[in-house]
């Protein structure tokens, strides 16, 4: 171990009570931002669900439409000059909306119909532990998710409720599906889906299209736009950017996310720098030897910024073990911690970036140390 190293080591453990301080301070810093970021990216990952989930090389959108849960409403018809659109195999009507699930004691829930053809498999429920999607083809047969069983009063299959006025039967129940909003999907046939949101046969959400093989998406895509009004056509990965960028930027979620974030950020760099110019402080009389002595700038420079790596190392790891443990405790929350293997790398750099910063208060201290101290004591 290099000497400088070995000297970082021994100041940052020799005042244990200070070392706890300054590590209690890095990992609620890391862990704060470790959290947040989190956050965001379940959030985004959530509010894409349906979108990532759909089998479709277009959207076909109202003009306007800011997110996959936005009622917008386009006309069916519409369905027929898309399909003649050259180079589209098929276009499936796909119905949303907002509506109320009646438990058997009469108390009323809101819930999220989603409503598809169910035998052209372009948006189906999936994790299913019960139940089948093909059971969902008969009359007034809905899907469900376990994580609402209580809400919505269902356990089992054959279990009954309401939707507007029509008794539903439990068909399938799935797992993992869960809205970012916290209101129940409930997946369904088309023409139901239909009664069970309040509209008409003639109308619906979007039209989800799927490519002939070899066909050019780029010239599709503007074929569609031109020969239909009022509408957009979106590739998956631009809905879903909309639909993200709405939900954590049009709300206000994200900046209040990178907020907490840059909280974080501030309260860590504090605390680390507060401690290490502390130390330094109390080591002057060290360090004006060194320098006495004849060690250079450098080789002091190098003690301060091996301290504030070290006290980043052990921070990090600490905050690593607390960070995985709010995932597993989130992970079949409503909104999921969600920690990628980039985030880690970045959220590491960033607490070295963010500990040697402030080493550089207690750099600034010691560049004011005079030799002549150790020989005036």
């Amino acid at each position: 171990m290099p000497l400088n190293l070995t000297l970082a080591s021994r100041n940052l453990f020799h005042d244990r009570l200070r070392f706890v301080a300054t590590t209690v301070g890095i990992v609620f810093s890391v862990v704060l931002v470790m959290v947040q970021m989190g956050l965001y990216l379940g959030f985004g990952q959530m509010v894409t669900k349906m979108i990532n989930h759909a089998s479709a090389d277009l959207w076909v959108v109202r003009n306007g439409t800011k997110c996959f849960e936005d009622p917008s409403l386009l006309e069916a018809h519409m369905q027929r000059t898309i399909d003649r659109v050259d180079g589209v195999a098929s276009a499936s009507p796909l119905v949303i909306g907002f509506s109320d699930w009646k438990l058997a004691g009469g108390q009323l829930t809101p819930v999220f119909i989603v409503g598809s053809d169910l035998d052209k498999n372009v948006l189906q429920p999936w994790g299913i532990v019960a139940g089948s999607v093909g059971a969902l083809n008969a009359r007034h047969m809905v899907a469900v998710d376990l994580s609402y069983r209580k809400r919505l009063g269902v356990s089992k299959l054959g279990e009954k409720a309401e939707i507007r006025g029509h008794t539903v039967h439990v068909a399938a129940l799935t797992e993992g599906i869960r809205s970012f909003t916290t209101t129940p999907y409930v997946f369904t046939d088309i023409a139901r889906a239909r009664a069970y949101v309040g509209i008409p046969s003639s109308m619906a959400s979007y039209f989800l299209v799927k490519l002939k093989p070899g066909a050019d998406i780029g010239k599709v895509r503007d074929k569609i736009q031109s020969d239909v009004k009022n509408i957009e056509v979106l590739t998956p990965a631009q809905f879903a950017n909309r639909s993200r960028d709405f939900w954590l930027f049009g709300t206000g979620a994200g900046m209040a996310l990178f907020a907490g974030a840059l909280l974080g950020v501030i309260v860590g760099t504090v605390i680390v720098a507060q401690t290490l110019y502390s130390s330094t402080k109390d080591h002057l009389e060290e360090f004006a030897t060194l320098r006495a002595m004849g060690s250079s700038n450098h080789y002091i420079y190098a003690v301060i910024i091996y301290q504030a790596l070290l006290n980043a190392v052990i921070g990090f790891a600490l905050a690593s073990l607390v960070g995985f443990a709010v995932v597993w405790i989130t992970a079949s929350g409503a909104l999921p911690v969600v920690i990628t293997p980039w985030l880690m790398g970045a959220i590491f750099a960033l607490t070295v970036a963010m500990c040697v910063a402030s080493a550089l208060t207690a750099i600034l201290r010691v560049l004011r140390i005079d030799p002549v101290m150790v020989f005036t004591r």
